[in-house]
């Protein structure tokens, strides 16, 4: 039986989110000791590492929970766990393209300013120009 700082030092995760994961349903209750001590054994440990995983490759807390009831049910169709992940990966995907966009204006921005001077800074006068970055934000992203 581990405690909640071992286990919470073995999956890198911080004892206050293990006590969160609880309060919100992601982790069972743990059994305590007579002292009121919490004591996890394999099956938490594996379901916070789990999560934890989960989390690191973006999956939002409500994504985690379709996926731990999911896997809850061995006998059920892969297909919605496919559809998470293919949900995921579209997510991933915007934001990259969403990246992408941000770093081909900072080049740009970076590339025409040749000013020797800040009061000459392309780039300082790119970012006081709300207009364009209104009309930037109607824009959909490529």
């Amino acid at each position: 039986m581990l405690s909640i700082g071992t286990l919470a030092k073995r999956t890198g995760t911080k004892v206050q989110t293990v006590r969160y994961y609880e309060q919100i349903g992601l982790m069972p209750e743990p059994g305590r000791t007579e002292g009121g001590q919490r004591r996890y054994g394999d099956v938490e440990l594996d379901r916070l590492a789990f999560i934890r995983h989960s989390r690191q490759l973006g999956f939002s807390l409500e994504a985690i929970r379709e996926l731990l009831d999911l896997s809850d049910s061995p006998e059920r169709s892969c297909a919605q766990v496919d559809a998470i992940a293919r949900r995921q990966l579209r997510e991933v995907e915007a934001r990259l393209a969403r990246l992408e966009a941000l770093r081909t204006e900072l080049q740009r921005m970076i590339g025409e300013c040749k000013a020797d001077r800040v009061a000459d800074c392309r780039i300082l006068e790119v970012l006081r120009d709300h207009e364009e970055c209104l009309a930037d934000h109607d824009r959909p992203v490529a």
